[in-house]
């Protein structure tokens, strides 16, 4: 995605908030702190959170790569008397259910909201049609993979995070707890070292003690960070391997953009409907009756049909500049013979408020991507009229590499926003909405920067396409 701009766009474009659920951001909870990251650390909730993630892996872990291992030896011992396959589609099936486990494991201690792959879905009704359907599924082998590369990393983490975490806080705390070895074990502290000569080394003088207390607070501070590396691994092997696969999320997000296109065409043709019947086709229908009125008055009355003549020209006028208008709105001529430059020149002259056009392309992109564009703009254009009680405004567009990107900033009152529900209320808001819609369409992105007061930046990002 390009983000390439130019030195004098000082925005940054940034993807708008959406209504979805994302990983939980790191090591930040609400309210204020009176001790930095570092030091509270140690005492978070989240800290201990993934430190019993990684407790819980170890056990969840030998069982998942117990079920894979069995099901494999056992569905490759059998294929020889074909009841391999139904006990190898069994067991995918069960590390499927274990998958789920896993993914409601990883939302729950590590905030990790990962969605579920496609479901099993056999053609044909029967036992035979689900064993196909399983051992087809790419998901159910990605979920026995997980099983099997799991198990060593889970290992590996569970010795890490334990000795650190235990070591740590015993140190830490050895001033507490060093009155044991004097009173039951007759010994003065901890012993680092001894041979068979009798030599022993205590940690038991307070110089000792302390260190060994900072030791402690060193391993203590320094432990979750650590635990939070070796979850970072847990993360994506999560994501990876029990989630939807990237090309099933590509197809549902194709299918979405396919029925907002779908829907918006609908929209425009409705628009375009009713803008024909109650604007131009009405003032035609009467066009007509008064021309059969003044045809039937031209003997009688040679001068009232003059004039209904004559009013009947201005409705002609109005009639052809409703048609220009309507025209425009579903695709301007000047757009198709001069480009966005022209266009957009256009589109800011009608605009209530003055507005400067910079348009810095080499080159036109794909028509359709042109045709967004220059909609795009004119629907922001609309909402600086309505809304912004702006002074100024100007449009900016230019291209980033692969991107088409324009810009619209005024500098009227603010507080412009994306909804994050649907809005059907007209509003600004609204707007904005549907406009975000008919670029994701398109794999496009808008991008709102309004504070309160002002000034507006909303940036639009395009596929070139040229």
């Amino acid at each position: 995605m390009a983000t390439d701009y130019r030195p004098e766009r000082a925005q940054r474009l940034q993807q708008p908030q959406q209504p979805q659920r994302h990983e939980h951001q790191e090591w930040q909870e609400p309210g204020g702190h009176l001790l930095p990251p570092a030091v509270r650390a140690p005492i978070e909730g989240r800290t201990w959170r993934e430190f019993g993630y990684l407790l819980l892996s170890l056990p969840i872990s030998i069982a998942f790569f117990a079920l894979a291992v069995v099901t494999i030896s056992l569905g490759s011992g059998l294929l020889i008397t074909f009841l391999g396959i139904p006990v190898l589609a069994a067991g995918l099936a069960c590390c499927r259910g274990l998958g789920a486990l896993e993914r409601a494991r990883a939302r729950g201690l590590l905030r990790l909201d990962v969605g579920a792959p496609a479901p099993i879905r056999a053609p044909k009704s029967g036992l035979m049609s689900w064993v196909g359907a399983v051992l087809k599924s790419g998901a159910s082998w990605r979920h026995l993979l997980y099983a099997i590369l799991h198990f060593p990393w889970a290992v590996f983490a569970f010795t890490v995070s334990v000795t650190f975490w235990v070591t740590g806080w015993s140190l830490l705390l050895y001033p507490l707890w060093r009155w044991t070895f004097p009173r039951y074990l007759g010994e003065p502290g901890i012993a680092l070292y001894g041979d068979t000569g009798g030599n022993q080394f205590y940690l038991d003088t307070p110089f000792e003690i302390g260190t060994t207390a900072a030791v402690g607070l060193v391993l203590v501070l320094a432990a979750p960070w650590l635990i939070r590396g070796l979850v970072s691994v847990d993360r994506l092997m999560v994501t990876g391997l029990l989630g939807p696969s990237t090309l099933a999320t590509r197809v549902v997000e194709l299918e979405s953009d396919r029925g907002v296109v779908v829907d918006t065409a609908a929209a425009d043709l409705r628009r375009i409907e009713r803008d024909l019947h109650d604007g131009a086709q009405a003032r035609l229908v009467a066009l007509a009756m008064d021309l059969g009125l003044a045809k039937e008055k031209l003997l009688e009355d040679p001068d009232a049909a003059a004039r209904m003549v004559d009013e009947a020209h201005g409705e002609v006028k109005v009639a052809l500049q409703e048609l220009r208008d309507l025209a425009r709105g579903i695709h301007p001529a000047v757009l198709t013979d001069r480009g966005l430059d022209a266009a957009l020149s256009s589109v800011a002259s009608r605009c209530t408020v003055p507005v400067s056009v910079d348009v810095d392309l080499r080159s036109r992109p794909a028509p359709a991507i042109e045709g967004i564009a220059y909609f795009t703009v004119s629907e922001l254009l609309q909402n600086v009229s309505k809304h912004s009680r702006a002074g100024r405004a100007s449009v900016d567009v230019w291209r980033s590499e692969d991107r088409l990107m324009l810009q619209v900033t005024d500098d009227g009152r603010g507080g412009a926003a994306l909804p994050t529900g649907g809005s059907a209320d007209g509003s600004a808001g609204s707007g904005l909405a549907g406009l975000a819609e008919r670029l994701d369409a398109v794999d496009g992105i808008l991008a709102v920067d309004s504070p309160p007061g002002g000034p507006t930046a909303v940036t639009a990002e395009l596929p070139w396409r040229g």
